[in-house]
């Protein structure tokens, strides 16, 4: 069982539903079952973000939140590890056509529309005008395009496939801000 400081797993999402990091909270034996012993968050994140759908752990729930990483696996242990002080997970699924509403990204369970295509974004800090992502990027075999940003900002996303666009404000500034996009739609 966990220790009573773990916060409560969320998973309403897409599932059915800088600085050093602190100490993980929760079963370290989950984390080592899963290969994840030596990782932090941001590792385990971009890991199992990249990992082809087919390829993904069908016994594990992994959920990001503003401040958090919280994962569960199928025998209800849980972990957390802390994002980063300074940066901030938010994983956007463009579509054109098909999508679901999500708050915070389920890297094991969320599936966006758009597989493995080249799309071209940008990210700009709405204060200060700076460019903070520009290029194209393929989505991950999930649909979705990952991107850490800085904490505490708002700015403007941007994404274009083919003759398709489409754009986004986006904030990273509240705990409760989303770590998952599904509402930009590409017309």
């Amino acid at each position: 069982m966990i220790g009573a400081g773990l916060l409560p797993l969320v998973v309403a999402g897409c599932g059915t539903g800088g600085s050093e990091p602190a100490s993980i909270t929760g079963d370290q034996e989950l984390l080592q079952e899963h290969g994840f012993a030596d990782a932090d968050a941001h590792e385990i994140i971009d890991q199992l973000e990249a990992l082809p759908v087919a390829e993904q752990p069908q016994n594990l729930i992994a959920s990001v939140t503003a401040t958090s990483l919280q994962l569960q696996d199928d025998a209800g242990r849980e972990a957390e590890l802390p994002l980063p002080e300074d940066q901030f997970y938010l994983s956007v699924a463009p579509f054109v056509e098909t999508t679901h509403e999500c708050a915070f990204h389920s890297l094991t369970t969320c599936r966006g529309e758009l597989r493995s295509r080249e799309i071209s974004v940008s990210v700009v800090d709405s204060s200060s005008g700076e460019i903070l992502e520009e290029g194209t990027r393929t989505s991950h075999d999930n649909g979705f395009l990952g991107f850490w940003l800085p904490r505490g900002i708002t700015a403007e996303l941007t994404c274009t496939l083919e003759d398709y666009a489409g754009g986004a404000s986006i904030s990273t500034q509240a705990e409760d801000d989303l770590t998952c996009l599904t509402s930009l739609q590409l017309t």
